[in-house]
């Protein structure tokens, strides 16, 4: 059985089309059996795509743009979206019926500083009608950073992605009073990405067709049973969380079944950093972005 390494970004279940691959068992129907991991802090899982430690890599478009605005290629190319939805909640120490964007003005945000977490936040912001200079942000670092310093009492809100915030509710601490996705609507958020030698494989079509698969099964089975399959990958993690968790990213329609990137959520993103000032001219689709092998 040919084997694949598979590499994450970030592990979240945002995510979940490629961990379904994984773990609803659609890469053994064919024939693949696998490795994961998380590309460690500091170091970009598109490297792991360039010198061959991984086959395939969850990324975003943009990452595409640190190469492209220097004049040069994109080392990898991406294939597949995994979502065409910004993911990321705001969560309050209190429940609040009432909440507005406008009340994070003057507040306390603890939230990611830099990348396209914080593009897209300021997008929202910037979608929502708010002045995103007068937040003050809290930025300890990546996710786990982020969730240890709202438990520790740091920020008035905090924004995450699934099952975090889910799980903080279960726990009591917090409680979700936005999501980024609607403000923004379909981009290419995040995709699977791989070297374009790999692309050309016949085990680069197995996998296609088995995340084709997976991609389904998140639009056709309930949420409880999604979870079920997933927990043992998310250690910590309630049952609970990650079922309202994964309803709710069914509910934003962030997983639709299709596999490849459109050029119109594309043109989003070129939208989202043309305004954060991310890139230095809008970049064609096919110098980013190729159809799925």
């Amino acid at each position: 059985m040919a084997k694949i390494n598979i590499q994450f970004t970030l592990f979240s279940a945002f995510y979940s089309p490629l961990i379904a691959t994984m773990s609803a068992g659609f890469l053994k129907e064919e024939g693949l059996d696998f490795e994961w991991s998380v590309s460690p802090p500091g170091k970009s899982a598109i490297e792991a795509a360039v010198n061959g430690s991984a086959h395939v890599i969850q990324t975003a478009p943009s990452q595409a743009f640190n190469a492209l605005n220097k004049g040069e290629p994109s080392p990898v190319l991406h294939f597949g979206k995994v979502n065409e939805m910004d993911g990321f909640f705001i969560s309050a120490r209190q429940p609040d019926a009432d909440f507005s964007w406008k009340k994070l003005e003057g507040a306390e945000v603890v939230m990611f500083g830099g990348g396209q977490p914080n593009a897209m936040f300021r997008y929202a912001c910037y979608k929502a009608g708010i002045d995103y200079d007068k937040i003050i942000p809290i930025t300890p670092g990546g996710p786990d950073a982020i969730d240890q310093a709202f438990r520790d009492g740091q920020g008035q809100y905090v924004q995450q992605q699934g099952p975090y915030p889910q799980q903080l509710e279960v726990e009591g601490m917090a409680h979700v009073v936005a999501q980024v996705g609607p403000l923004i609507g379909p981009c290419a958020f995040s995709s699977l990405a791989a070297s374009r030698e790999w692309l050309l494989t016949d085990e680069a079509k197995a996998f296609t067709r088995a995340y084709a698969k997976a991609r389904v099964y998140l639009n056709e089975t309930p949420a409880d049973e999604i979870a079920a399959n997933e927990i043992a990958y998310f250690t910590g993690t309630d049952e609970k969380a990650l079922r309202n968790c994964i309803a709710t990213y069914q509910q934003l329609g962030c997983w639709t079944p299709e596999v490849a990137i459109t050029p119109e959520a594309f043109e989003v993103i070129l939208d989202v950093y043309e305004y954060c000032g991310g890139i230095n001219q809008r970049y064609a689709y096919d110098q980013v972005c190729c159809a799925p092998p």
